[in-house]
């Protein structure tokens, strides 16, 4: 479909399966009667799109692999891995399909909004504003994690912001503007406070909406970001309770099942466990493109940064791939070594023609992500110990074996007896350019401690950039041979480099919006 707008309210096309609740208009809205109504066009208003397999590309958990049998999976995951605009609009990954399937979301959240904003006395509506609220800000989020450059409040009077539709197209060709960061981090907030204060748990099916606990989880996350630290806490505390570790995921169990098919990846989205908070489904290739298949190879997560940073390097919890509850994939005729955490299904519209779309189901926020999340607020309050008590009760179930108690003598010493991270000598220590860390004595190593077990943890799963981003950690391309031999450093990405935030789709640049700085 040509777009002239900066997104279009496409809830008829999202909406066949509600068609018999609600009535269409000519204008390709629909008219809202009731709550029930309401819940069924909020079903629209969660991503459909997921930003893993980008951000991965884009980020330091990937190198070039040389191979001659190792090939990439298309254009766009070479642009990606390159840092190039992408121009390659086709496929579920691009900026072009998530800029739409975002303010897609975005749309049917402000058509919801307008019927009930509109109702006068909300006692009855109080559920659907909650979720409205929630899932605008959501997207809005999800949006500013791939299109703009991290929040800095030093520079966030001038970084530029994106577009914040508080309400449903009325015209064609309508104007936007992208104002700035403060700003649009000021209306996510606002929809965020919005939310939380009718957050509930009144969903058929619970983990796939924004209940009560996901909702803070959200904000804990939003408000990490937002270097709102206390706010995060507070969010995190309302999620996790007096007793934190009967929340987390068994990583026990799941450890021992079967890396092949779709075992652990289906038991990592599975809905009944309580560490699952909220579950998106997607159309999304990354489960083929992260899993166990030959798909673009050439841009994969190696042995090198595997044994050397991520899933099978040493840190003060000792080896983690025979101390963590991850199970890393590894077979001689792939370049990636990874965790089974990715799932895939794939729906054919037309089976002799083996065409159709690819889904998978992300899970958007755990317990184990928010007791990470709080513990690094806490690092970065100055609240120490309580940051090391936060690891300690992740590590009580994430290491599986060989059981250790982070100390913050043991945290200086290990961390202070790695050198920086080197392109052809690396580490898990990196360098942090940023003022988010003031003291290199204490907070430093806790830091460096808690970004080695968050990337651990949250592997493949396009949250890494955003540290990257916030922390002003410089990446490299690099290309590495099927040995683990450096071949070539092609390109450099520092703190603030303007390729950070990819740019945005050309079609609403076209139509009037300001690009990103190149």
């Amino acid at each position: 479909m040509k777009k002239i707008l900066l997104y279009i309210a496409t809830a008829t096309l999202a909406l066949s399966s509600c068609n018999k609740f609600l009535d269409e208009l000519p204008d390709n809205r629909m008219e809202l009667k009731n709550a029930e109504e309401v819940s069924s066009l909020l079903v629209n208003a969660y991503p459909q799109g997921w930003s893993a397999y980008l951000l991965e590309m884009y980020s330091d958990n990937t190198d070039e692999c040389i191979r001659s049998s190792w090939t990439a999976n298309d254009l766009f995951q070479e642009q990606a891995w390159s840092w190039a605009d992408i121009n390659q609009t086709s496929g579920n990954s691009t900026p072009q399909s998530l800029w739409d399937y975002y303010y897609s979301a975005i749309a049917s959240a402000n058509q919801a909004l307008e019927f009930l904003e509109a109702q006068g006395d909300v006692s009855g509506y109080t559920n659907q504003l909650s979720e409205a609220y929630l899932c605008r800000a959501y997207n809005a989020f999800l949006l500013s994690q791939i299109f703009c450059q991290a929040y800095d409040p030093a520079t966030a009077s001038t970084d530029l912001g994106l577009p914040y539709p508080l309400g449903p197209e009325k015209k064609i060709g309508e104007q936007h503007q992208r104002g700035t960061m403060e700003e649009y981090y000021a209306k996510i907030e606002a929809d965020i406070e919005r939310g939380l204060k009718y957050a509930h748990n009144n969903y058929a099916i619970v983990k796939y909406h924004f209940n009560t606990s996901a909702a803070y989880a959200f904000a804990c996350r939003f408000y990490l970001n937002y270097r709102k630290f206390d706010k995060a806490i507070a969010c995190a505390n309302k999620v996790l309770g007096d007793d934190p570790a009967s929340k987390l995921r068994d990583w026990a169990s799941f450890k021992v099942l079967s890396a092949n098919a779709q075992i652990q990846p289906q038991d990592y989205i599975d809905s009944k466990k309580p560490c699952n908070l909220l579950l998106t489904a997607c159309y999304s290739s990354w489960g083929v493109v992260a899993g166990p298949y030959m798909s673009g190879q050439k841009y994969s997560h190696n042995a090198l940064i595997s044994t050397m940073e991520t899933l099978e390097s040493s840190g003060p919890w000792g080896a983690t791939s025979s101390t963590l509850g991850w199970r890393v994939f590894i077979n001689n005729s792939l370049a990636r070594h990874f965790a089974r955490n990715i799932s895939y299904e794939f729906e054919y519209t037309d089976i002799q023609a083996g065409i159709g779309y690819a889904h998978s189901t992300s899970a958007d926020f755990t317990t184990d992500k928010v007791l990470i999340e709080r513990a690094e607020a806490n690092a970065l309050a100055g609240n120490y110990q309580a940051a090391i008590d936060d690891m300690n009760t992740l590590l009580s179930k994430f290491q599986v074996s060989g059981k250790t108690t982070l100390t913050l003598d043991y945290i200086k010493e290990f961390y202070g007896a790695l050198d920086y991270y080197d392109p052809r000598r690396p580490t898990a220590k990196k360098k942090l350019n940023t003022s988010l860390v003031t003291d290199s004595n204490i907070q430093e190593p806790v830091i460096q401690c808690l970004l080695h077990l968050k990337r651990i943890l949250t592997i493949h799963e396009g949250l890494r950039m955003q540290d990257v981003k916030r922390y002003g950690i410089t990446i490299y391309r690099r290309s590495v041979d099927e040995n683990s031999n450096v071949l070539e450093i092609k390109d450099t990405m520092e703190a603030r480099d303007n390729r950070l935030a990819v740019q945005i789709p050309q079609d609403v640049i076209t139509a009037g919006l300001v690009p990103n700085p190149r």
